[in-house]
């Protein structure tokens, strides 16, 4: 399968989920306004950290060596189980830590201690949410495109009626709850789903440690680890920071147009993530890698240009339409936003690179110091170009991550043999 047909499947699964998300965001801004869309971005930025963290952040080790073990099934035996165990450990963890620290942390990320009763919802589900988690990096090892874009696709459509019924219901609270209870529904079709595949064997289900492959599990998830929680970690500082300086409601307008760039680049960065992983992961040699480089840029570039050209059009009726009038002063946020959408995307395909050969020293630092520079760009630019400047700091720091890329794709395929 190539990454168009990946692209077609995946884009089935990520309308579903865009649709999903937008109409979270919709109902939110609906009944909560421009502040509850701010603390919307809090509470799915905690989801985020505690999915990663219940899981272990091994969700992309999975992918990985399922792609290379998928014709050795003593090795593939050994790695799943060891990595179901991993997950069950860190899930129990985690979810402890958010019972114990629940009102804390819904004081500190919803400004609101009553909100604690979500936050235990949330710490009960890391189980669930892991082995969904564990489930999905499976599917996707495997390079089942098909199978994994219905079980999205399907968990997606389960989640919007759950998400109207309860924010009809409960207004803001339902609408948080039901991101949580909505991937939990995700299960009963992911677990069936998986089931009926040619692969799926009940020693994929057994739960036991061994050394070898948790250390290798454990090596690779600090990458993982570093991709996924530094994102969510530095959007809630920065939301703190701009909340300081210009108010919950701007906040909101900042929030919103970051989650219509979430919406329509999920389309490319599903593709990316389910295709170019396990298929970097199992390619050898310079020549087939720069051909798989080569084809993203070819295949994936133009359709995110002509996509974020189309959103800065639309701009006023995207807005107009997604959220309320009262979000209108979000429209003179989208011009620097969408450039640095492209240079996002852009370098993604080469920092798959780092994941997929396991550069673990590099890409982790690279991680942290790309994250401490966007929060001191956010600092320096919003002080100085007001709101706007969030956007400028976005920007410009992809831009620099993307010339990091380069020079490390280049070094990696330069020493090897043709």
């Amino acid at each position: 399968m190539n990454i168009v047909r990946a692209g077609f499947y995946t884009s089935l699964a990520t309308a579903a989920r865009l649709l999903a998300g937008l109409v979270a965001i919709k109902l939110v801004a609906w009944f909560a306004g421009p502040e509850g869309v701010g603390r919307l971005g809090q509470f799915m930025s905690l989801m985020s950290l505690l999915a990663v963290l219940a899981g272990g952040g091994i969700s992309a080790a999975i992918v990985k060596y399922v792609a290379e073990y998928r014709d050795d099934p003593p090795r593939l035996s050994r790695l799943l189980s060891a990595a179901l165990c991993y997950a069950f450990c860190a899930s129990c963890l985690m979810g402890g830590a958010a019972l114990l620290l629940s009102r804390q942390l819904a004081a500190w990320l919803l400004g609101d201690p009553g909100y604690a009763g979500l936050i235990r919802v949330l710490a009960v589900a890391q189980l669930g949410i892991a082995l969904l988690n564990y489930i999905l990096a499976v599917v996707n090892g495997f390079m089942d495109v098909r199978r994994l874009a219905f079980i999205q696709a399907g968990g997606a459509l389960v989640g919007i009626v759950m998400m109207i019924w309860l924010a009809r219901w409960l207004h803001l609270y339902g609408a948080l709850l039901a991101l949580v209870l909505g991937q939990l529904l995700w299960l009963a079709i992911a677990l069936p789903a998986w089931w009926r595949s040619s692969y799926f064997r009940r020693r994929m289900l057994r739960l036991h440690y061994d050394r070898e492959m948790t250390l290798r599990l454990a090596t690779f998830s600090v990458m993982t680890l570093a991709s996924a929680l530094l994102p969510p970690l530095v959007n809630i500082a920065v939301r703190d920071h701009l909340a300081l300086q210009f108010g919950w409601e701007r906040v909101g307008y900042w929030q919103a147009v970051s989650k219509v760039s979430d919406a329509y680049l999920l389309f490319f960065t599903a593709a990316i993530n389910i295709y170019y992983l396990p298929k970097l992961a199992s390619t050898h040699g310079r020549e087939a890698l720069l051909a798989e480089l080569r084809s993203a840029g070819r295949h994936v570039l133009p359709a995110v240009i002509v996509l974020a050209a189309m959103v800065y059009a639309l701009r006023g009726w995207v807005t107009w339409l997604l959220f309320t009038p009262e979000f209108a002063a979000a429209n003179a946020l989208y011009g620097p936003q969408l450039v640095g959408d492209v240079i996002k995307v852009a370098s993604f395909v080469l920092s798959y690179l780092m994941l997929a050969k396991a550069m673990t020293a590099l890409f982790v630092v690279s991680e942290c110091v790309f994250a401490a520079s966007y929060l001191a760009l956010v600092w320096v630019f919003a002080a100085r170009y007001g709101l706007v400047g969030a956007m400028y700091a976005f920007a410009l720091n992809y831009l620099l991550y993307l010339a990091f890329n380069l020079l490390v794709a280049r070094r990696y395929l330069g020493g090897l043999r043709r």
